[in-house]
């Protein structure tokens, strides 16, 4: 599955542990990445500064689903239960 440009549920749903530029301590869960643009396109999609758990993440019909809504709803679920 190839990744919705302008999804960003990835980057809003789930806690991110690992320094991001702007957000040096990660990210919450459901707080907004600094980096995803107002198109919910990365701003660091492509470049070294990149998280590798972000660069490791592959969009999948299981996890993002058909829509950017289930995507959230199905990001936010996991992160919860895990």
């Amino acid at each position: 599955m190839e990744c919705r440009l302008g999804c960003g549920a990835c980057c809003i749903a789930p806690s991110i542990s690992s320094s991001i530029p702007g957000m040096v301590n990660g990210k919450p869960a459901g707080v907004r990445c600094i980096q995803l643009n107002e198109n919910n396109l990365c701003q660091l999609f492509g470049k070294p500064e990149r998280p590798a758990v972000c660069h490791n993440f592959k969009a999948c019909s299981d996890i993002c689903g058909n829509t950017n809504e289930q995507a959230l709803t199905i990001i936010t679920e996991l992160e919860q239960i895990t």
